[in-house]
């Protein structure tokens, strides 16, 4: 087995791993409500941070001469 398909395997075992953990500690253990919050506190930045780094790129990306040209021809 070469590099690339063992690290695809040990990828793959440790993501069904941490599966199971991830369902023990949020159904079985005393931890639940603790576990509940962060996974959606960390969904949640997630997705707001994919939005502002979009807003971001948005608002530093210089335009280009296609995007003038286009905004030029519209305004006649």
């Amino acid at each position: 087995m070469d590099k690339r398909k063992g690290m695809g395997v040990l990828i793959f075992v440790l993501c069904i791993g941490g599966f199971f953990v991830y369902a023990y500690l949020l159904m079985l253990s005393e931890w639940s409500p603790i576990v509940l919050q962060l996974s959606v506190l960390m969904a949640v930045g997630g997705i707001l941070g994919i939005i502002a780094w979009i807003g971001y790129v948005m608002a530093t990306t210089k335009p280009t001469s296609a995007t003038i040209t286009s905004a030029d021809d519209s305004s006649t």
